[in-house]
């Protein structure tokens, strides 16, 4: 029976090692934040919505939330705040090309850390 759960232990392991109880609550706030402003309309409007003000403040809020959630820990995860906003500068100005995420991401990350060697 062990050798079945045993993977328990280790994820028990390090979310305690990991502040476990910060992760949880993080993604329950995330969850609580892009769901409910989805499922407001549903559960008191019958019919489509015909104000575009509130469309668009539906439609874009998980994103506002979300962004105001992980912005700030882009300045804190780093050693140096000057990797951290070359990095930020880097990924604002790439994504302003429209180019793909992954690409974005995968440059910002080998910028930054070649950066902490230098800097």
């Amino acid at each position: 029976m062990s050798l079945l759960f045993g993977w328990l232990n280790d994820v028990h392991a390090y979310l305690a090692a990991h502040n476990g109880l910060y992760i949880f609550m993080a993604m329950l706030v995330m969850f609580i934040a892009t769901y409910i402003p989805r499922a407001v309309p549903l559960l008191f409007c019958r019919r489509q919505l015909k104000s575009a003000f509130i469309r668009s403040f539906l439609f874009y809020m998980p994103y506002a939330v979300l962004a105001a959630l992980t912005f700030p820990s882009i300045f804190y995860s780093t050693g140096s705040r000057a990797t951290a906003v070359i990095g930020t500068v880097i990924a604002l100005a790439m994504s302003m090309f429209e180019i793909n995420l992954a690409i974005v991401a995968s440059v910002c990350v080998a910028v930054v850390f070649g950066l902490s060697f230098v800097l």
